[in-house]
Formats: C-alpha cells, sequence, structure tokens
C-alpha cells in the first residue's frame, strides 16, 4: 500500500521544514538576520529528523518489487 508521505516521519520533517521557511521569511522582513538563519539551520534539520524517525520505524517501508 502506497502512504504517499502519510506517515508521522514524513508530517514531522516537513513542518520542521515549514517553520524554517517562515522563521526565515519573518527573520528577512523584519530585517533581523540572525532569526533568518536560524530558519536556515531548521530546514537540514527537519529533513534529518525525518530520516531518523523514517530508519525508527515511524516512516513507509521501502517498496519490495
Amino acid at each position: 500500500m502506497a502512504h504517499h508521505g502519510n506517515t508521522p516521519a514524513a508530517w514531522t520533517g516537513v513542518m520542521i521544514i515549514l517553520v524554517g521557511f517562515v522563521v526565515g521569511g519573518i527573520g528577512m522582513v523584519i530585517d533581523q538576520w540572525a532569526l533568518f538563519w536560524v530558519g536556515v539551520a531548521l530546514v537540514p534539520i527537519g529533513a534529518i529528523v525525518g530520516k531518523i524517525m523514517q530508519k525508527m520505524g515511524l516512516g513507509a517501508e521501502p517498496a519490495s518489487d
């Protein structure tokens, strides 16, 4: 069965990345570059957290054809 990203690992990773983009955007708008870089740092952290959660069994199983 295809999950199409509907797993806790995918949702968590995407939400962290989304928060990173929002924080970075707010930092740019209010001219706070430290806040912008915090947002930039959250993007790869979200990808790493999602991958770790997937390996812990909270993501979709790879297709075995």
